[in-house]
């Protein structure tokens, strides 16, 4: 059944596996890189990459698996993936342009890449969204609270105003840290529903008051 939830002062999104179907891409790209060095890619040797940056899943598959180097292949192949097309998630641009119908600003905040953001942005209408914040716009990224709180000062909003929304735990677990009532579309297990967190299978399943 579909859930409405109050009309917040600002929307903040993820965008991988989010808004674009790109988290699985992401993950494929790992997995691939894995499979080449004998490692089995299960669900589970996969989950700690999900809603990673690149910089800190080359970190893990250092630490991990000892394979060393990877950041310029995981940036190069991951690009080159969303610049040959993205899938909108089901139910994304109708989130987007209700909240749009209601003069709720939208900001993007994602742990890809500048060059990588810019180009989802532009797939789903750069319009849409009054702010970006995309990897190394801040020191820390996710799953520290720095993005989103980024974003919530970039708009001139209370963080605990603002719904982010979000597919990962590493992302949820950024969002509740800046203080943001979060809606979550998880694309792997670990996000639980909570006082601040509503949890549901899509983005389909989702309305704000008002629109």
């Amino acid at each position: 059944m579909p859930v409405t939830l109050p009309a917040p002062a600002a929307l903040l999104c993820d965008m991988d596996g989010t808004l674009v179907d790109t988290e699985h891409q992401w993950l494929e790209v790992v997995a691939a890189l894995l499979r080449e060095h004998g490692v089995t890619a299960t669900p589970e040797v996969l989950a700690p990459f999900a809603g990673a940056a690149i910089d800190t899943a080359a970190d893990l598959l250092a630490d991990r698996h000892g394979l060393t180097g990877t950041a310029q292949r995981l940036d190069a192949e991951f690009t080159a993936l969303v610049a040959a097309g993205v899938t909108v998630q089901p139910g994304a641009l109708r989130l987007l342009d209700s909240a749009r119908a209601l003069g709720i600003p939208v900001a993007l905040v994602t742990a890809s890449e500048r060059k990588v953001a810019d180009l989802v942005l532009k797939g789903l209408g750069t319009e849409r969204f009054a702010a970006s914040v995309a990897q190394g716009d801040t020191v820390r990224g996710k799953p520290h609270p720095d993005p989103y709180l980024a974003a919530a000062q970039a708009l001139g909003v209370d963080p605990a105003d603002c719904l982010a929304v979000e597919d990962t735990p590493t992302g949820a677990a950024a969002a509740l840290a800046a203080g943001c009532r979060l809606l979550a579309v998880p694309s792997v297990p670990g996000i639980e529903a909570g006082a601040r967190t509503v949890v549901v299978a899509s983005l389909t399943d989702v309305g704000l008051a008002g629109a």
